[in-house]
């Protein structure tokens, strides 16, 4: 049975919370959410590495609870805990900063940091019920950010729906982000999915992308075809009409534009995501910089899944063998997973993103932000092999 638990985190609210030491950042997580969801200690520095917690929230809705290390940590380890900390900051929506009594100059720091990144940023005052003169204590705050902070008390349980409250108020506009398939088709359209089962399909599981796609699909009622490559005429040979829309698998665009319907839109899971997830014109402009690569050119490759290299692994060996065969074997080619993607990129000539399905559209759109500033053309895995095909301009996007 399918819950709101099974909502994939890169489709989660992202929040938050940030403090020092002991500031009670794992205890109002846990009031927050009614449950023991961080752990709890009067000893500094419990919290070592960014937590993540996956809740259903009244009110709010699935979101992605982040417990963070104290900013105030110490030591050579606790310098690398706070850059983990800050780094966090691509991925978060909304942001809880805890004023936890004495001296306010790294709050205040950490406040301006997340309004720097335009970032929603809740001002609190937690252990409220300890402090002696909480309301000068918030006052003081209030004077040096120019914003009231909340006071709560994970003990006593105050302030907890008012901080519910300014989460909701504050979910960013365009936090809800396009559908997958737009316009691209609607009600009682028929829509075929080619979708290849190979060494890179899971084994009795369909890929994230496809997942999602096939939902959205059916919420928009309409009608779909599901076949794998070999099959694909077959089944065009059972419907009475051409699909509206195919969507395939980047790696098979050649072959199911050769045989697709004259009338029937082609599009692909990586583009759709691009879009849904990144900057599509943005990647469809950086894909011309791969007519531009010699042997003396360099490479970024950046998935965002952390699984074992397959054998004809799209990101770690097909794209490099095509580039190389287009190229040259001397082309540099380097490639990064997870969240393991540089500050520094001016040394590459193109970045080439996967789908981004496994994180949310705030990180994604941070790394397109950074490879913009420092003037590197980014595109991605589907958006580049239609390029390398020559289908670029006539796919659907």
């Amino acid at each position: 049975m399918s819950t709101l638990n099974d909502t994939p985190s890169a489709n989660r609210l992202h929040i938050g919370f940030y403090g020092k030491r002991n500031s009670g950042k794992s205890s109002l997580i846990n009031a927050f959410t009614g449950q023991e969801v961080s752990i709890v200690s009067e000893v500094a520095g419990t919290t070592t590495d960014p937590v993540n917690k996956a809740m259903e929230i009244h009110g709010i809705g699935a979101c992605m609870l982040v417990d963070t290390a104290g900013f105030d940590d110490i030591g050579e380890l606790g310098e690398m805990r706070v850059k983990k900390t800050e780094k966090t900051a691509e991925k978060i929506d909304i942001a809880v900063v805890l004023f936890s009594g004495g001296d306010i100059t790294k709050e205040c720091e950490w406040y301006e940091f997340f309004k720097e990144k335009k970032i929603p940023v809740i001002p609190v005052v937690s252990k409220a019920d300890l402090l002696v003169n909480g309301s000068a204590y918030a006052y003081k705050v209030r004077n040096k950010i120019g914003e009231v902070p909340l006071q709560v008390s994970a003990v006593e349980k105050i302030g907890i729906d008012e901080l519910k409250e300014q989460i909701v108020r504050l979910i960013p506009s365009d936090y809800n982000a396009p559908d997958i398939t737009g316009s691209l088709c609607g009600e009682d359209d028929a829509v075929l999915l080619v979708m290849p089962q190979d060494i890179q399909a899971p084994k009795g599981r369909l890929i994230l992308p496809q997942v999602q796609t096939i939902r959205e699909l059916l919420e928009k009622k309409c009608t779909v075809i599901c076949t794998t490559t070999d099959k694909m005429l077959h089944a065009l040979s059972k419907l009475k009409n051409p699909p509206k829309l195919i969507i395939t698998d980047s790696q098979v665009f050649g072959y199911v534009y050769e045989n697709k319907p004259e009338s029937s839109m082609l599009t692909s899971f990586s583009v759709l995501f691009a879009a849904y997830k990144g900057d599509l014109p943005y990647y469809i402009e950086g894909a011309e910089a791969l007519d531009s690569l010699t042997e003396n050119s360099r490479v970024l490759i950046a998935e965002c899944c952390t699984h074992a290299p397959l054998t004809e692994d799209i990101g770690r060996v097909k794209i490099p063998r095509i580039l190389r065969k287009r190229v040259g074997e001397g082309l540099k080619i380097d490639m990064v997973a997870g969240t393991d993607f540089p500050d520094d990129l001016s040394c590459y000539d193109i970045i080439i993103q996967c789908g981004g399905c496994m994180f949310n559209r705030k990180y994604i759109l941070s790394r397109i932000n950074r490879a913009k500033a420092q003037g590197v053309p980014m595109t991605n895995y589907g958006v580049a092999i239609a390029h390398f095909t020559g289908i670029l301009d006539k796919i659907t996007y």
